[in-house]
């Protein structure tokens, strides 16, 4: 199955959604679309994202939004930052693909069918 974290409101997200139901409908592979921020990530979920990712919470992170600054975020540590993104979904970078046990995000979409293919 392949999983994409995906907010329609993101033009990026939406090019990346368009990229892998391409992909899913040729291969005939289920695909689940999370629209993260009507049905957030708990924070073993984001930990289970975070091992797909194989980064740290902070590259989770989208530093430019709002919450990221009242929240004074940027000397927490990976559990503060993955609290945090389990109470404010809008800071998890976007979109993020997981497919076969390993997660993307997908930014620029373009690397998307090399990244999928080589899964």
């Amino acid at each position: 199955m392949i999983t994409i974290y995906h907010n329609p409101r993101c033009s990026k997200s939406r090019e990346a959604l368009t990229i892998v139901e391409e992909f899913a409908h040729a291969r005939k592979e289920p695909l689940n679309v999370v629209d993260y921020q009507k049905t957030p990530l708990n924070l073993d979920q984001l930990r289970q994202l975070q091992r797909q990712l194989d980064v740290a919470a902070s590259d989770m992170i989208r530093t430019n939004e709002e919450e990221y600054a009242a929240l004074n975020l940027a000397m927490a540590d990976d559990d503060g930052l993955l609290n945090a993104l389990a109470k404010h979904p809008r800071l998890l970078q976007r979109p993020v693909v997981a497919y076969r046990d390993r997660a993307v995000i997908a930014r620029p979409p373009e690397q998307l069918p090399a990244w999928l293919e080589s899964r």
